[in-house]
């Protein structure tokens, strides 16, 4: 997938994610891309993990896939912080 594929990917991902979170007035686009993209790692690393393909290209599957790794970091971030 190309780098501005994948970026969009992220922004759409980390966007949903910061909506599902309620955490969407905090983040501006450009953490929205970062916690997309770093979420796509963690997400495509889980399901890789469990028997599934991670991130496969700009796709439905792969957003999901990012969204929910996206999810999961600011869960984490939430839980560290306090």
């Amino acid at each position: 997938m190309g780098t501005i594929a994948f970026l969009v990917l992220g922004g759409v991902a980390g966007w949903l994610a910061s909506l599902v979170m309620h955490t969407d007035e905090r983040q501006g686009i450009i953490l929205n891309v970062i916690v997309g993209v770093v979420g796509a790692f963690i997400g495509g690393f889980l399901f890789n993990m469990f028997g599934g393909s991670g991130v496969t290209g700009f796709n439905v599957y792969s957003l999901l896939v990012a969204t929910l790794g996206a999810v999961i970091l600011i869960w984490l971030v939430k839980v560290i912080r306090g």
